[in-house]
């Protein structure tokens, strides 16, 4: 068994990066992902470079860094959706899948006859996902969106970054595409769950899925600050709202990140940095104290912290049980050992290039391992292979 979801077949018709993401997720899990690319175009991603792939020639293909993020594992068939026979096609698809994932703008797919209430009568129980930016429904429900935008929109800016008072305070965006991410996460729940719903049921569902619903449920702890106490958060840099200490600290030769998460830790950490006296100062004893007079207790975490180097000082906690960590640059992140031990950079063999290096799925299955053998696909590179298998000529 390839899998735990080697005998469910998805048609991916979505594009960019939430809802292929989910797609890829699907495809990490066996599942057997057909992604449906315009005819002669394809997704929009394969050209947002660069840098782009090259070829064992060392030539640069047109297989662009971005594209080959949240492709891996699927079967790329191109489509014109314009034309009947196009849309025939999809229609047959559809009649043989379980999953079908769409982030066409609201109502694009109804008025070419492919929307759920459509494609419902072809399979009842397919599960139809719609990922757009602010749902099937409301006042923006017919306006496009990016991740950068609804990361604005949806509060997650105004807690990220530093505060306006410090050099290079002002809201910032978070590093990677974190909308369409969790996005595409939340619409591998939503997938998953209705087919757990459709074991009991015998019936499909159609999933709204919006990503500003999506930046406004991830405020979490945020969000909840607010709500109890009336106080919009505000940036705060590396601090944490409600823990501390946890920020990023500089010593004698770079930065640590030090993650302090109770007041049994917070005592080791005093013992660890040579100071014990103030895991018993009424001022910083308790988590609620330490937040409270942060602008003090720092100063004189500061000033402990700047005589050692991080790599003596992760020795140090990690020997007292304290969190911290380096902060690793993308390359050195390959390079910790417990990343490699992980398995979480895999070769994957290519067409083009030979091979192409992939960041696998996190998830780890005893019974029904994962297997990482398919590359992200070539522009129509299945397409003869899969409507063939449908009985059906060439629909270009």
């Amino acid at each position: 068994m390839a899998g735990p979801l080697s005998h469910i077949r998805v048609l991916d018709l979505s594009r960019i990066m939430a809802g292929p993401w989910c797609g890829q997720v699907l495809a990490d899990l066996g599942a057997d992902v057909v992604k449906v690319e315009r005819l002669g175009e394809g997704d929009d991603t394969r050209r947002w470079g660069p840098p782009f792939l090259r070829d064992t020639d060392g030539n640069t293909t047109k297989e662009s860094g971005y594209y080959l993020t949240v492709n891996r594992g699927k079967r790329s068939v191109e489509l014109d959706l314009k034309s009947e026979e196009g849309r025939s096609a999809v229609k047959a698809l559809a009649a043989e899948s379980d999953i079908l994932l769409e982030n066409f703008k609201t109502g694009t797919l109804d008025r070419m006859g492919l929307g759920y209430d459509k494609l419902k009568e072809v399979n009842p129980q397919l599960i139809y996902a719609s990922v757009t930016g602010f749902g099937l429904t409301g006042p923006k429900a017919n306006d496009a969106a990016y991740d950068f935008m609804i990361q604005g929109m949806g509060g997650l800016m105004s807690v990220t970054g530093g505060p306006d008072s410090e050099v290079g305070g002002g809201p910032q965006k978070v590093g990677v595409p974190i909308i369409d991410i969790m996005t595409g996460m939340y619409t591998a729940i939503g997938v998953l769950a209705a087919l757990a719903n459709r074991t009991e049921t015998g019936k499909g569902d159609h999933i709204d899925i919006a990503m500003l619903d999506v930046s406004v449920a991830m405020l979490a702890n945020q969000a909840m600050n607010y709500l109890v106490s009336g106080k919009p958060p505000v940036r705060r840099g590396n601090r944490h709202p409600n823990i501390q200490p946890q920020n990023v600290y500089p010593v004698a030769d770079g930065h640590i990140v030090l993650a302090v998460g109770n007041d049994g830790q917070f005592q080791k950490f005093a013992e660890a940095i040579g100071h014990p006296a103030l895991a018993d100062d009424p001022k910083f004893s308790t988590n609620a104290a330490r937040v409270e007079n942060l602008e003090v207790l720092e100063g004189k975490l500061i000033e402990a912290l700047s005589t050692r180097s991080v790599i003596d000082w992760i020795a140090v906690f990690a020997e007292a049980g304290v969190p911290s960590g380096p902060i690793n640059t993308v390359d050195t992140v390959f390079e910790e050992p417990q990343v490699k031990h992980r398995g979480m950079l895999r070769d994957i063999p290519h067409p083009l290039s030979g091979k192409v290096r992939q960041v696998v799925s996190p998830l780890n299955f005893k019974n029904a391992p994962l297997h990482f053998e398919k590359a992200p696909p070539l522009l129509g590179e299945h397409t003869n292979e899969v409507l063939s298998a449908l009985g059906l000529g060439n629909t270009q």
